[in-house]
């Protein structure tokens, strides 16, 4: 074999182990970077971002905007990768099992028991958050915890969520104003209420609320998980869910499978009502044409649960300097702006209004969030917070146990 040709076929194999080396030495680097070094690094690159596709809208966002302005500002090509936190995290713990040290994401969309189990299972890149100039413009004590447990720099935060009921006012005159006042109207109107099935996030929210009713508030729950106390006081939970199945729809033979599916039954009107996290969700559909614009929200007596949600990165993650730079945009005025128009999303930002400059603030404080949202004073004065988030997955357990797979 000539010299040449031999030096042709080991091209490739070299070719490779130079990449290798290069990605390896940007991994060992990134966090010794300043942040414009991390910037100029991201260059050219593309950013593989896991999220949850279930509302169109938000993928619509992600796809019209997020995705054109990264392009634009920092040459990053963002691939929106649909899928649930729980799949990602479930990916990475059989990686590392594995030892797989390249994976094929950079950046999740993460927040409670998820973020949790992966800090655990040290499936998580960072510290880094301490790199990120946006974070510099939120409140420190809202952001530093994720539903109990510390971020310690692991996952940065993207929005603001808090649980509405959703009606149709020209189909339903008054909606119930508590859990009890609930209660009524669904033995009262049998068929006409359903909930997604947990583990779906906005299913899992609403029997949480549940949880706190029936056991004398969320204050209890705050200093950390206590089985003892989770075993005791659920099961009034569980009695009153397998009480109302024969009310609601299909008599509780079957569940709508994700939020999606629920949206859907209320458009249809084979439910009178619909939930959701994102507080001016329903003005987003009102103006895209789903929702009729007779549709409200409205919120319990006993308060509902308002939580943030975060981006992190996996410890495998190809792209770290892209995944960085796409967070810290995802974070920044304009991108949470552009987030809080109830027409691309409606999400509430996490942004500290106090820490902007005038003309940003103005934008957040002069936006018209439209007839269906509440106004931001009442749904402050109904906030309550979430619980840590080992009660979150013991109680989706129990559900699955003791409601959907009872004998």
């Amino acid at each position: 074999m000539k010299q040449s040709d031999r030096y042709r076929l080991l091209l490739p194999a070299l070719t490779a182990l130079l990449l290798t080396a290069c990605t390896a030495q940007q991994d060992v680097d990134v966090l010794e970077l300043d942040y414009p070094q991390i910037e100029q690094q991201a260059r050219g690159t593309e950013v593989r971002f896991a999220m949850w596709g279930g509302d169109a809208r938000i993928n619509q966002w992600v796809d019209s905007y997020v995705a054109p302005e990264l392009r634009q500002r920092y040459d990053i090509r963002l691939v929106r990768v649909p899928t649930d936190a729980a799949q990602v995290v479930n990916r990475l713990l059989s990686e590392r099992q594995a030892g797989r040290e390249r994976g094929s994401i950079d950046l999740i969309w993460i927040n409670g028991e998820n973020f949790r189990r992966a800090r655990l299972q040290n499936l998580l890149f960072g510290p880094f958050t301490h790199l990120i100039p946006n974070l510099a413009l939120t409140d420190p004590d809202e952001v530093g915890y994720d539903w109990g447990f510390p971020v310690d720099g692991y996952e940065l935060p993207w929005g603001r969520g808090q649980f509405v009921l959703e009606y149709d006012s020209a189909v339903t005159d008054r909606p119930p104003d508590s859990i009890e006042a609930l209660d009524r109207w669904i033995r009262a109107n049998p068929g006409r209420f359903t909930y997604p099935q947990p583990p779906d996030f906005t299913g899992a929210a609403f029997i949480r609320h549940l949880f706190y009713h029936f056991s004398n508030g969320y204050q209890q729950y705050l200093d950390g998980f206590d089985q003892r106390l989770y075993e005791r006081n659920s099961a009034a939970l569980w009695d009153y869910l397998r009480e109302i199945e024969p009310y609601l729809w299909r008599e509780g033979r079957t569940y709508p499978a994700d939020k999606a599916q629920l949206d859907v039954l209320f458009e249809n009107r084979e439910v009178a009502f619909n939930m959701s996290y994102t507080q001016s969700g329903a003005q987003g559909l009102i103006d895209a044409g789903r929702y009729p614009s007779s549709v409200r929200t409205f919120v319990l007596r006993e308060g509902t649960l308002t939580g943030i949600h975060f981006t992190a990165i996996p410890f495998n993650a190809p792209n770290k300097a892209a995944a960085m730079v796409t967070a810290n945009f995802l974070l920044s005025p304009d991108a949470q702006y552009s987030k809080f128009i109830p027409q691309n999303w409606g999400d509430f930002t996490v942004l500290d209004l106090d820490r902007l400059d005038d003309s940003d603030r103005r934008r957040f404080l002069e936006l018209d969030l439209g007839p269906a949202t509440l106004p931001v004073d009442v749904l402050a004065q109904h906030s309550v917070p979430e619980i840590p988030a080992e009660y979150v997955d013991a109680l989706v357990e129990g559900w699955q146990r003791e409601i959907l797979r009872r004998e």
